[in-house]
């Protein structure tokens, strides 16, 4: 009874947050029925205005639907619709990703290899140049001391061609959330994702505290999807870069070492204003602007922040300085970053 017990595999429900997303359907989710068996689809509707769920009864019937009241975005969209999942491996996958054939077996092995794995990401490649690594995750995420976010095969606006040069199974810091596979005990015992942060890097935040509770952050090379990325909010949407901002700073607020804190707090103020003047003559005022709202957002939400804080690991960066090594030194791969 208990190697029967300890063997059994574990179960996956196949999570895709929509809002308005009847054209992704049409383009990728056969393909998702297609390869991934023995799992169970599920879409969680944001409560969405155009006809997605009456598209979907009709033209996927096997896929199970659960209907939010109200957009709570990425972080309170899922926080909700997930509690009605009852398999024990979740993974949350953006509607604008096209999966490829046993996309899910290594992954799944992965997990029942090693109970203390909480989340685990494939890799991500760019449905547009499906030869380079995609912006949101590559091939795992990281963060460099001063909580810049960068990926082997992303820095910063840098893409990689993927060539083999990460093709080990290894841990990472982060996992994108544009697939994101994670035990449902690890994700409920953390309190899920921060609502708080409506979208963007609240799969960051979420890693950053398993990690400090001793789970470890996966990326499985073995595992291959496309993404096209901005099937959301465009990477030029002004509110995106208000989103990425605020959230980053939330971040570093809630999770960075007592002794690291507040300098970093400080020194990323500053940086910001530089991204700010930077982007006033590339991508106009309203990102300017973006920057300008998510820097007073944080001073209201500072209070609440103070009280969410647990003092991190100190050891939570790879990389140092990357901002000065990839605009000074020109340093634009992970391989080249010290």
């Amino acid at each position: 009874m208990e190697i029967h017990k300890r063997n059994r595999l574990s179960t996956l429900a196949i999570a895709i947050l929509n809002y308005n997303g009847i054209s992704w359907f049409e383009k990728f989710l056969q393909g998702i029925l297609d390869y991934s068996p023995n799992s169970t689809i599920y879409v969680i509707d944001n409560a969405s205005t155009d006809d997605s769920i009456s598209y979907l009864q009709k033209n996927f019937p096997s896929v199970r639907i659960i209907q939010n009241k109200k957009n709570l975005g990425y972080a309170g969209g899922y926080n909700e619709g997930l509690q009605s999942i009852t398999e024990d491996i979740y993974c949350l996958l953006n509607s604008d990703v096209e999966v490829t054939e046993n996309w899910t077996v290594p992954i799944l092995e992965l997990f029942n290899e090693n109970k203390n794995i909480a989340a685990i990401q494939p890799k991500i490649r760019n449905y547009k140049q499906k030869d380079y690594f995609e912006f949101a995750g590559a091939a795992g995420g990281f963060m460099d001391n001063l909580g810049y976010l960068f990926c082997r095969g992303r820095v910063f606006f840098s893409l990689e061609k993927d060539e083999g040069q990460y093709n080990d199974n290894r841990e990472i810091f982060w996992a994108t959330g544009a697939c994101l596979f994670i035990r449902k005990k690890d994700f409920w015992e953390n309190q899920g994702f921060d609502a708080d942060f409506f979208a963007h890097m609240e799969e960051i935040d979420l890693c950053w505290r398993l990690k400090n509770k001793g789970k470890i952050i996966y990326y499985c090379a073995d595992s291959m999807v496309y993404h096209v990325g901005g099937g959301t909010l465009d990477v030029y949407n002004p509110e995106k870069t208000y989103l990425n901002f605020r959230n980053n700073l939330l971040m570093l607020i809630k999770n960075l070492p007592s002794n690291k804190v507040l300098w970093i707090f400080i020194l990323r103020l500053l940086l910001d204003g530089l991204a700010g003047i930077r982007f006033l003559f590339s991508n106009g005022w309203k990102h300017c602007w973006a920057i300008i709202r998510a820097h007073f957002s944080v001073y209201h939400m500072l209070p609440k922040y103070l009280k969410k804080r647990k003092a991190g690991i100190d050891n939570y960066y790879d990389k140092k300085y990357i901002i000065f090594q990839y605009f000074v030194k020109k340093r634009n791969t992970y391989i080249r970053l010290k």
